[in-house]
């Protein structure tokens, strides 16, 4: 039996919640010891889920004091590089909380300086775990829809004003000078980006030719909250994601193969799969997930491959990058949004079909004739893979 790898989670609050809990999981199966957790608030022994570990807001010194094997940094998106390298310097081993990075340059900065310190970084896209990714790919290859012709994401989500008072750095796109980009695409919604672009094959950076955006927001922030984006790749795909953090009802979000006899449909934080194509009758498949942090603790000690290297999320970067550089948002006009009576958030009348038709026929909402919708944008340009 190996020994339980000790881990230090940066960032318990918030979504780190669900990490504290994972954490705890893996701890009862044996696998890992919580050593310690970095917050600049020390975590109450309810909200560590046991007793307590060493904790610190010094990340370095709790690494060193810990003799931690891996950090998993849950930390706001700007700090994500520096922490990933200081990690990288001593030897430990990373998950990385998506996005892992709030620019390409530093994207590359984390990527480099993870590969020369020699240590292993998980990117987590919880749902590239998922057993539905490569049993489509293995559809695709098979020609189950025939050729495909691109692929759709949607998103449609409900939250609330409050959501985006939740830290300092909810729906900036900069901060004291520092880029942020926490938009719906590039943070709650990126799995929809990332996932789409996983089942076409194109993850790399290299993999991305051209990517076209219409950023919009309804609530009063900077980043965006209603919005698309279509990326054009090098296996000459369309790839179409249109999300909203303003829907009218909330919606399992997911991703769908177009194919030339037929579609799969993927919702991914179900791993649920449909199968339609011609001449069959629907089939539908549940399928199971492998957990990031587990795979990371199995490619330590079995040698087991990752499944979200950092250059695994090269092209969902490249869509992040295209994102920052492209004109600030629109705020979108008075009479395209309300406010629901009782709920306090801000609901785009019409936007639910309108993401909706967006994955389904890999248009812009421009294209889908939203009166409100900004200009289709082409921001990516000379961007280099290194």
């Amino acid at each position: 039996m190996n020994a339980p790898l000790p881990v230090v989670l940066a960032g318990a609050r918030g979504h780190g919640r669900w990490h504290v809990a994972n954490i705890r999981r893996l701890e009862r199966a044996g696998l890992v010891r919580l050593a310690g957790i970095c917050e600049l608030t020390p975590l109450t022994e309810e909200e560590a889920g046991g007793e307590l570990p060493e904790q610190s807001a010094d990340f370095g010194a709790l690494l060193d004091s810990t003799g931690a094997r891996i950090a998993v940094i849950c930390t706001p998106i700007p700090t994500h590089t520096d922490l990933a390298l200081t990690a990288a310097r001593r030897g430990v081993h990373l998950l990385l909380e998506k996005p892992p990075a709030p620019s390409y340059a530093e994207f590359r900065r984390m990527a480099d300086g993870v590969a020369e310190a020699g240590v292993a970084c998980q990117v987590g896209f919880q749902s590239l775990g998922s057993h539905a990714v490569p049993a489509i790919r293995e559809l695709v290859a098979q020609g189950a829809v025939g050729d495909v012709m691109g692929i759709g994401g949607a998103g449609a989500w409900v939250r609330d004003e409050a959501y985006f008072r939740r830290a300092p750095w909810s729906g900036r796109r900069r901060m004291d000078g520092v880029d942020v980009i926490d938009g719906a695409l590039t943070n709650p919604l990126a799995h929809a980006v990332a996932t789409a672009l996983a089942l076409g094959g194109s993850t790399r950076a290299e993999d991305v030719t051209d990517i076209e955006t219409e950023l919009s927001h309804a609530n009063d922030i900077e980043a965006d909250d209603t919005s698309c984006v279509r990326i054009t790749t090098a296996h000459g795909h369309r790839v179409t994601v249109a999300a909203t953090l303003c829907a009218e009802r909330a919606d399992e979000p997911y991703v769908l193969v177009h194919g030339s006899s037929g579609r799969i449909t993927f919702w991914y934080k179900q791993d649920r799969v449909l199968l339609q194509r011609a001449d069959h009758g629907p089939e539908e498949y549940d399928h199971g997930r492998t957990d990031l942090l587990e795979n990371l603790v199995d490619h330590l000690t079995t040698g087991a491959a990752l499944l979200v290297p950092p250059d695994g999320t090269g092209a969902f970067m490249k869509v992040v990058e295209a994102i920052r550089r492209a004109p600030d948002p629109a705020p979108l006009p008075a009479a395209a949004w309300h406010r629901v009576a009782g709920e306090n958030r801000r609901v785009v009348p019409g936007i639910d079909s309108l993401v909706a038709a967006a994955a389904d026929t890999l248009s812009l909402y421009s294209e889908l004739g939203a009166p409100w919708a900004p200009r289709t944008e082409h921001p990516l340009k000379e961007v280099s893979t290194r």
